[in-house]
């Protein structure tokens, strides 16, 4: 069983496999010093397996699949921890996003046309993706960000993602009533930008950062998104999103906009 160097011990991807294992753990209901028992290792080392602190071999991940009746989830979660290591030699901008936002400290999200994935409802979401198996994988990525300790996330939406219709108006209605449940709960700051030019605002995006303050972001593009760790990238990302904070509405009045949205168009 290797342990990484330093650097490892920030690392999103070991992160990510650590909290299957713990997530894997927990909903068989045993707690750590009887998992170590099961496949002869230490408490601490199981430990360090759920925090990320330490890399495990795919022999142990085989031995915690079978003690955690997992059926090859671990096994999966190993091979993609080991893809993901392997792509880290690559560029900036290969960086893997949804592994960085679902380790997170903290996200930020400027959106522009639809409501961010991480705020779908269900309805909502099937409007936009239609295949069933693209929902599920967002509703699935939703659980996984959001489960406490969930990270800190602040959201700028532009005001006219609140009249665009996505689906029927009961799909409408429903999906912000949700954004009103959320904007009041603990750690998420909902803003809306009313209709004003900021001219660092030239598309959507993303930043998510670790407590560590490493940060990688998703840019939003014609085609698609590109992601990039490139400090220059999210020192200009940091100052736009700065800006865009500064020109949206309150969070109290954000929500009292989107009440009269729900009661003059989507009733």
């Amino acid at each position: 069983m290797a342990k990484t160097g330093d650097n490892a011990k920030t690392s999103p991807e070991l992160r990510t496999f650590g909290a299957e294992v713990r997530r894997l753990r927990e909903a068989l209901g045993i707690k750590q010093v009887e998992l170590a028992t099961l496949v002869n290792v230490t408490r601490a080392y199981v430990s360090h397996v759920e925090l990320g602190k330490t890399r495990c071999r795919y022999d142990f991940a085989s031995r915690l699949d079978g003690a955690l009746r997992a059926n090859g989830e671990v096994i999966a979660a190993w091979n993609d921890l080991v893809e993901s290591i392997k792509s880290a030699k690559y560029a900036a901008h290969f960086v893997n996003f949804p592994k960085a936002e679902s380790t997170a400290n903290s996200i930020r999200v400027y959106e522009t046309h639809i409501v961010n994935g991480l705020f779908q409802t269900e309805s909502y979401a099937g409007a936009i993706l239609r295949d069933s198996a693209d929902v599920t994988t967002r509703m699935n990525r939703q659980k996984h960000v959001m489960t406490e300790p969930a990270p800190k996330m602040f959201v700028v939406l532009e005001k006219s993602v609140l009249h665009r219709q996505v689906g029927s108006v009961h799909v409408m209605r429903e999906q912000l009533e949700y954004l009103l449940e959320l904007s009041h709960r603990g750690g998420i700051h909902l803003q809306v930008l009313p209709t004003v030019y900021v001219e660092e605002a030239r598309a959507a995006f993303a930043i998510a950062t670790q407590a560590d303050r490493k940060g990688a972001a998703y840019i939003v593009t014609g085609t698609g998104g590109v992601t990039s760790a490139d400090p220059e990238d999210l020192a200009t990302l940091d100052e736009t999103f700065a800006s865009l904070q500064a020109e949206a509405l309150s969070v109290r009045d954000t929500r009292a906009l989107i009440r009269r949205v729900i009661e003059e168009r989507w009733t």
